[in-house]
C-alpha cells in the first residue's frame, strides 16, 4: 500500500466499508448499531458502499474483530472498490497495521473519523488549533504502530546497500525516522499548546468578566437542536444545518427575558457518543461559558431512538468538564416529531423533571422564558428606590436592568419598588447620582 494512503488521514471522497464490534455494554444504537457512524462518515464526506457487523465477547488482539470477519471485509473492499475500511471502535497502533496489511485498505477508527470531521469544521483559528493538537495528541503515540516507513533507519550503521535510507553525508549513530517524527511532533504540541494558553486566557478572562450577568448554556448532543433554540430565543443567525457538528464555534447572544431582566445564552458544540478525551481537553476553553454557567439547558432529541444514551454521553463529557454541580433544566425537543401520546408519556417517564419544547414550531418557548425568568428573579433582590421625577437615566437604566413592580409619585419624586440583581444595584450606585435606596 502507498505510504500516502496512510498518511492522508482525510475522509473526503472516499468509498468506505463501515465494521462495528458489537461488546457486551456496547452503547450503541441495538436497532441500527452503525447508525450514528453511518451519519459521522456521511458527514465527513465518505460514500458508503458496505456494512460488516460482528458480535463478540472480548476483543481479538491482532484485529479487534474476527479474523474470518477479516477475510469478509477484504471481499468486501474488492467487491465495492472501496478505498477506507471505517471501524466504530478504537483501535490499536498494531491493530490498524495489521488490518491494513491483511486488506490492503487505508483504515481509520472511530476517533479519527470525528477528528477528521472537526478538521473540516474548524473556521477560526482558534478552532483550528485546536483540532490540530487533538489530531497531534492522538496521533503522536501511534507513529511507531501505525506508519511502517518510519521505522527506516536515516544512516544506521553508515549502510550504503540498495534501498538503504542515508548515504554520503547521513554516516554515524543515526537516528530512526520515528524519533525524528516524533520530535517534531513534540515541538509542535509545545507551540499550539502556547499559543492556546495565550488565547484561552482571554477566552476565560471574556467569560468570568460576564459575572454580573445571568449566564445560560445550551449542551447537547450534536443535532439535537441546540442552534435551531438559539435563534428562535435571541433572533441570532446561528449556523442551522442537518449534519452533526455543523459549528464548533461558540456563540453567545442576549436573550431579552420581560421587566428588563436579560440572560446571556451561550450555544456550545454538541457532543457525540465516545467523543475523544482529546478534544474535549483542547476545547476547555470553547466550552468555558458551560463551565461558568448559572444554568445549563440540556437539549435532547426527544425523536431518537437513543435519546437516553445521547443523555448519558452528555452527562459524562460534563462530568470531564466538572459540571455536575450545576443547576440544569432538560429539555425534550422536537417533541412536534413525536405524533404519539403514548410514546411520548414513554419519553417523559424517561426524563423525569424535563420540559417539553419544539425549536422549529416554538412550541413550549413561553414556558421556557417563564422559567429562565424565575430563576434570574430568584437572583435578586427587592429594593425601594427613589429619583428625581426627571432623572431620564435612572428611570431608563431600571426599566431596561431591573423588574419594576410598583411606581409612586410624589410633588417632585418618584418612589420604585424593583426587582434587581445585586450587581445591577451596585452599577446603579456607582455610575449614576441622584438616587436614594430606601430599603433592602
Amino acid at each position: 500500500m502507498k505510504e500516502i494512503e496512510r498518511t492522508d488521514l482525510t475522509v473526503q471522497a472516499e468509498r468506505a466499508v463501515l465494521v462495528g464490534v458489537i461488546l457486551p455494554g456496547s452503547k450503541s444504537d441495538s436497532h441500527n448499531p452503525l447508525g450514528e457512524l453511518d451519519q459521522l462518515a456521511r458527514t465527513a464526506g465518505a460514500e458508503i458502499v458496505d456494512y460488516v457487523l460482528q458480535n463478540r465477547d472480548r476483543v481479538d488482539s491482532t484485529y479487534y474483530i474476527g479474523s474470518g470477519k477479516v477475510s469478509e471485509i477484504r471481499d468486501r473492499v474488492l467487491a465495492n472498490n472501496a478505498t477506507m475500511v471505517i471501524f466504530d471502535n478504537d483501535l490499536s497502533p498494531p491493530q490498524i497495521r495489521e488490518l491494513e496489511e491483511a486488506t490492503q485498505c487505508k483504515v481509520i477508527d472511530r476517533s479519527e473519523l470525528i477528528l477528521d470531521i472537526f478538521a473540516s469544521r474548524a473556521r477560526t483559528h482558534q478552532a483550528r488549533l485546536q483540532v490540530e493538537l487533538a489530531q497531534l495528541e492522538y496521533t503522536a503515540p501511534r507513529l511507531r504502530g501505525m506508519w511502517k516507513h518510519l521505522e527506516r533507519i536515516a544512516g544506521a550503521g553508515g549502510a550504503t546497500g540498495a534501498g538503504v535510507v542515508g548515504g554520503i553525508g547521513t554516516r554515524g549513530p543515526g537516528e530512526s525516522q520515528i524519533e525524528i517524527d516524533r520530535r517534531l511532533a513534540s515541538h509542535r504540541i509545545s507551540v499550539l499548546k502556547q499559543r492556546l494558553d495565550e488565547i484561552d486566557h482571554r477566552k476565560i478572562r471574556e467569560v468570568r468578566s460576564r459575572g454580573n450577568e445571568f449566564q445560560i448554556a445550551l449542551v447537547g448532543y450534536t443535532n439535537a437542536g441546540k442552534s435551531t433554540l438559539m435563534n428562535a430565543l435571541t433572533g441570532a443567525d446561528a449556523l442551522v444545518d442537518d449534519r452533526l457538528f455543523s459549528t464548533l464555534d461558540t456563540q453567545t447572544r442576549r436573550w431579552h427575558l420581560s421587566g428588563g431582566m436579560v440572560a446571556l445564552l451561550s450555544d456550545t458544540v454538541g457532543f457525540v457518543r465516545d467523543l475523544p478525551h482529546h478534544l474535549v481537553a483542547s476545547f476547555r476553553a470553547t466550552l468555558e461559558e458551560a463551565i461558568h454557567a448559572d444554568l445549563l439547558l440540556i437539549i435532547v432529541d426527544a425523536s431518537s431512538r437513543t435519546a437516553e444514551m445521547e443523555l448519558r454521553s452528555v452527562f459524562e463529557v460534563l462530568h470531564d468538564l466538572e459540571c455536575d454541580d450545576q443547576p440544569r433544566l432538560i429539555l425534550l425537543n422536537k417533541t412536534d416529531v413525536v405524533t404519539d401520546p403514548a410514546e411520548m408519556q414513554i419519553i417523559e417517564r424517561q426524563f423525569p423533571d424535563s420540559m417539553r419544547i419544539a425549536a422549529k414550531t416554538g412550541m413550549g418557548l413561553d414556558a421556557l422564558r417563564d422559567h429562565v425568568l424565575t430563576e434570574v428573579r430568584r437572583r435578586a433582590i427587592d429594593v425601594t428606590i427613589r429619583t428625581p421625577q426627571g432623572n431620564g437615566k435612572v428611570l431608563a437604566y431600571l426599566d431596561q436592568h431591573a423588574y419594576v413592580l410598583q411606581r409612586r409619585y410624589t410633588e417632585t419624586d418618584v418612589e420604585l419598588d424593583v426587582r434587581i440583581r445585586p450587581e445591577k444595584l451596585n452599577q446603579l450606585k456607582d455610575r449614576l447620582d441622584g438616587i436614594e435606596v430606601l430599603q433592602s
